[in-house]
């Protein structure tokens, strides 16, 4: 009895000269890489890297050899010229960073936002993103959220940020290093004691943890036993604003000017006739 055909193998386009593409590399776990961000590392031309040591580790291990340049933050704006040089001579870039997507609090904005601007091709390749990971698997509402980074370093600037951000609807995600994470516990109880803190550290590896809890109950927590590694930070939101009592007089700005006095609406235009 015959039977149909295979499916034919897919085939991939080739890349796309003059492009530069941002490629998500693995966050902890070297089974974060995809296919794609393989495929884009193995056909490029030159790799800008954040760090050549630790790019050239992960290139060695997937057998990939490739030319690479330094893109950190101390020679982006010279390296940011050089990439676009590239670029325009029909070049296929692959940036990466350390860890995670590039932009997402690691080098890349500006050199992405130069490209734009220059009207060459950008093209991200998608894959781990700490600040990802750690929200959708925090158990706190993910319909709208903000990421915020790092906050600074100096304590007077990170409580006047924490208050800014407390303004701030919706889930709040940060960085944060183990070097600070207690004291951001401490300004978070003094800030926002009443929310809801999900504290993710060193995601897609071997001793991933997650701990729960108010600022305070994490502040103890960190107190017992501290932690290494780096630590993405969820906030809850804060309570929604309690609905308007009844009878309370509408304000202006709610009104609307083409409501029907007959049906015992106010209208925007009271006492004319």
């Amino acid at each position: 009895m015959e039977t149909g055909s295979a499916p034919a193998a897919h085939t991939p386009p080739p890349l796309t000269p003059g492009t530069l593409y941002l490629v998500a590399t693995p966050i902890g776990n070297l089974e974060d890489i995809t296919l794609r961000a393989l495929r884009v590392l193995r056909e490029c031309d030159v790799v800008v890297a954040e760090d050549t040591r630790h790019t050239g580790q992960l290139l060695t291990h997937f057998g990939i050899r490739k030319p690479m340049v330094s893109h950190f933050r101390f020679n982006e704006a010279r390296r940011s010229a050089e990439i676009l040089d590239r670029l325009r001579r029909g070049e296929k870039v692959a940036l990466v960073t350390d860890a995670g997507a590039p932009g997402i609090s690691d080098p890349g904005e500006r050199v992405v936002a130069e490209a734009v601007s220059a009207g060459l091709r950008v093209e991200a390749v998608p894959g781990a993103c700490a600040m990802v990971a750690g929200l959708t698997a925090s158990g706190l509402p993910t319909e709208e959220f903000h990421f915020a980074g790092f906050l600074p370093h100096k304590s007077g600037q990170r409580l006047r940020r924490l208050r800014e951000l407390s303004a701030v609807p919706g889930t709040l995600v940060l960085y944060e290093s183990p070097f600070r994470v207690a004291r951001l516990m401490e300004e978070l109880a003094e800030v926002l004691p009443e929310r809801r803190v999900v504290l993710a550290r060193e995601l897609t590896k071997k001793f991933e943890e997650w701990l729960r809890g108010t600022p305070a109950e994490l502040s103890a927590e960190l107190a017992r036993r501290p932690r290494k590694g780096e630590f993405v930070v969820v906030i809850g939101p804060g309570k929604a604003a309690a609905p308007a009592p009844a009878g309370k007089d509408v304000a202006d700005d709610d009104v609307t000017d083409d409501a029907d006095p007959r049906d015992g609406e106010p209208t925007g235009s009271q006492g004319a006739p």
